[in-house]
């Protein structure tokens, strides 16, 4: 048979126990390409999915297995700072880059039959770049100006493409009083039962944006035509839920 539907109509469904809380599932012995997530609530049965080549006979081009791991239970989880790091980086000078951090005050992700959301709170205060008369500017109007703006903000919109591990996140970053919209390409890193019984889950995510976008458009430099910090911030995100408050460990 050479159509997906005449293959999926005589197809038949097989179910393998491969592991502790591991299915494998499969129409026929194979699974045409055919999942196409783009909602938050799609996580709630995320799937590592590999490449298996065609056979002759049936479909062309390549075929997959999906390999049903821990399910992502549609209930609140809660974000975990002990074990979330936010950093970025600057280039500096146009010959280096400079990397700093911030801590992650709050986080909450929502999934459910309805779809999904990330919502996060950042402390702008807390950056931290290893010299602290570089910290106190990067404080001050100059720059995030923390007295007036004391919390960076993001809310997620859309998600798109999801295949099981990869995806790009959509949302609202609000930064020095400045809203736009971000895309992320993010990574799903699975799930687990921690220690103490409750289920954690962790997420990587990367992006770039303009701070002149956002406001910080201070423009320091030296010699013709030349920056101290430039413009481009690299973000890099990893961050842990719980479905209950852990205990720093």
């Amino acid at each position: 048979m050479s159509q997906p539907d005449d293959f999926l109509a005589d197809a038949r469904m097989r179910r393998h126990r491969v592991g502790h809380d591991r299915n494998l599932m499969t129409i026929g012995g194979i699974i045409p390409e055919i999942w196409d997530s783009t909602r938050l609530d799609d996580l709630a049965c995320w799937a590592h999915i590999s490449n298996r080549p065609g056979r002759p006979g049936r479909t062309k081009g390549a075929l997959r297995v999906i390999t049903v791991d821990s399910p992502l239970a549609a209930v609140a989880w809660v974000g975990d700072p002990v074990h979330s790091d936010i950093s970025f980086k600057v280039r500096h000078m146009g010959v280096g880059k400079v990397r700093g951090t911030f801590e992650l005050a709050s986080a909450a992700l929502s999934v459910g039959e309805g779809g999904g959301r990330v919502t996060a709170l950042i402390d702008p205060a807390s950056v931290h770049t290893g010299n602290e008369q570089r910290d106190q500017h990067l404080r001050s109007s100059d720059f995030l100006d923390v007295a007036k703006y004391p919390q960076i903000e993001f809310t997620s919109t859309e998600i798109r493409g999801f295949d099981g591990e990869t995806f790009i996140l959509v949302g609202e970053l609000t930064l020095h009083g400045v809203t736009r919209t971000v895309e992320m390409e993010a990574e799903f890193l699975g799930v687990v039962d921690d220690p103490s019984g409750a289920k954690r889950t962790g997420f990587s995510a990367t992006t770039t944006i303009s701070r002149a976008a956002f406001g910080i458009d201070i423009q320091l430099g030296f010699g013709a035509g030349n920056v101290v910090v430039a413009d481009p911030v690299e973000i890099a995100i990893e961050i842990e839920f719980t479905t209950t408050e852990s205990d720093p460990r």
